[in-house]
């Protein structure tokens, strides 16, 4: 029997109002500076581009929610990693093909990144990312609000573990602007 359930949902709206609607990059930016990942990994701001830029000239933003609802209650905290990796690795291969395919940009979860082993990278030496080719921001480190996203754009709302137990999902969310027609998710 598998760990968890994985569900994707898919949003498809005109990325100049997923813009003007969920972004509010000083606000956000202000998370992230207290995060311990901030400066420490090349997925995480700062960045040495424009944020503006980055997400600019884009006609369409697909969204996905991918709801992780673990199949035994009650999972220890220290489970998420486990059950979010698999899905991060799918999401996050997903996104890059279709770069390739239709050219745009992915945006890929939060945290650390997949492609240098946990404590790695090279970004505290100052040194050039090993991986540039794969490694994508966050929709959240370019300023947007995942929580309002999920709630107001999927119909779910984020969920926090207590007391060291997963809460009773965990929510990832990644997303892919672009000016192709007829993209798809098949996730």
């Amino acid at each position: 029997m598998k760990e968890y359930l994985a569900r994707d949902f898919v949003v498809t709206l005109p990325a100049a109002d997923y813009i003007a609607r969920f972004r509010d990059a000083d606000r956000i930016a202000g998370y992230c500076r207290t995060c311990p990942n901030y400066g420490q990994s090349w997925g995480c701001p700062p960045f040495d581009f424009d944020a503006e830029e980055y997400i600019g000239g884009y006609a369409t933003a697909l969204l996905v929610a991918t709801r992780i609802t673990p199949a035994a209650p009650g999972l220890p905290l220290t489970a998420a990693r486990r059950l979010i990796l698999p899905e991060r690795e799918r999401l996050e291969s997903r996104l890059l093909d279709m770069e390739s395919r239709w050219g745009g940009r992915a945006f890929a979860y939060v945290g650390s990144c997949l492609h240098c082993p946990e404590g790695s990278c090279t970004r505290p030496e100052g040194k050039p990312c090993r991986h540039p080719d794969r490694v994508r921001p966050s929709l959240e480190a370019c300023g947007f609000d995942i929580g309002r996203t999920t709630s107001e754009l999927f119909g779910i709302e984020l969920r926090w573990g207590s007391r060291g137990q997963m809460p009773e999902y965990l929510t990832l969310v990644c997303g892919f602007f672009h000016n192709a027609t007829d993209v798809q998710w098949n996730g």
